[in-house]
């Protein structure tokens, strides 16, 4: 974990704790609340989806955060206002109503907390439950009591556009291109749904198991485009796998591919690059009180 804390204070220059916090702000058990996210991915049913809510609360930690924009200084993960609307009815956010409601009881035992940590906090216990690197984090976001201080719809990416949209979204938060590559990453996990985005199909063949096998898959599999009547998506030879066209974009975009190709080779750097990026989409647009002494 040093290199990760080393290059995450390189922004971040208040106190970092990992997915192993310590107690304060509130009193919170954090090591508590982490057991309890869990044992509640543990006790996925092996008929939903692949059989882990997992991908479902890192989309949710994800699209909680990824509203800021650093030139107008609004948006991010502060608030909790996914749970409000318009946030909770954008097209982007269809199904992660689910993933709020499994949290409830959680945050009902635990009233000290706010929203905006726990959706947060969430996306960093499943992508290390599923196998992936420790992400740093730290409590202290607030929640408010209503949507009005929500930013305009269409701040999160679009799957069905290209490289200089996927840049227009992410250097608007901040990051570069190999955040943006490394970002993407998360697509080693969970499924579309037509009911949701209107794609369908998981990216990789093991979407429960956060790895480098989306890299891999987009570089070694050949994709065309899927004769359906959906909206356009990819499809490997066998139609079980999917693509979208903000990932083949990847691969089509030089500046892309050299780090689609670097992580599809060393699986460490992906861990480590994806663990700086995520921890730093998750403080967007917040400002942390000190811990106290």
């Amino acid at each position: 974990m040093a290199g990760l804390a080393t290059a995450f204070a390189a922004y971040a220059s208040q106190q970092i704790v990992t997915a192993e916090p310590a107690k304060y702000y509130g009193g919170a058990d954090w090591q508590k609340i982490k057991k309890e996210i869990e044992d509640l991915i543990d006790s996925t049913p092996a008929d939903y989806d692949d059989g882990s809510y997992g991908p479902i609360f890192v989309r949710l930690a994800w699209h909680s955060s990824g509203t800021y924009d650093k030139n107008k200084e609004d948006g991010g993960s502060n608030g909790g206002r996914i749970r409000h609307e318009p946030e909770s009815k954008w097209g982007a956010n269809a199904g992660l109503d689910i993933a709020r409601r499994l949290l409830e009881p959680i945050k009902r035992k635990h009233p000290e907390i706010t929203y905006a940590d726990l959706f947060t906090f969430v996306g960093v216990v499943a992508i290390e439950a599923m196998g992936g690197p420790q992400i740093p984090w730290r409590p202290g976001r607030s929640d408010y009591a209503d949507g009005k201080s929500s930013p305009p719809d269409g701040r999160l990416p679009d799957a069905s556009q290209r490289e200089d949209h996927l840049r227009f979204i992410f250097y608007r938060m901040g990051f570069d291109d190999k955040d943006i590559v490394a970002l993407s990453g998360a697509h080693s996990l969970g499924r579309c749904h037509p009911d949701r985005l209107g794609f369908s199909g998981p990216w990789t063949r093991v979407p429960t198991s956060f790895t480098n096998e989306f890299f891999r898959e987009l570089l070694e599999n050949t994709w065309t485009v899927k004769k359906w009547n959906g909206p356009k998506q990819y499809e490997d030879p066998t139609g079980e796998l999917m693509m979208l066209e903000t990932d083949l974009a990847l691969i089509k975009d030089a500046k892309f591919k050299k780090y689609v190709e670097k992580y599809a080779k060393n699986q460490d750097e992906f861990f480590h690059d994806f663990a700086v990026a995520f921890a730093k989409l998750l403080e967007l647009g917040v400002n942390f009180p000190l811990p106290p002494s």
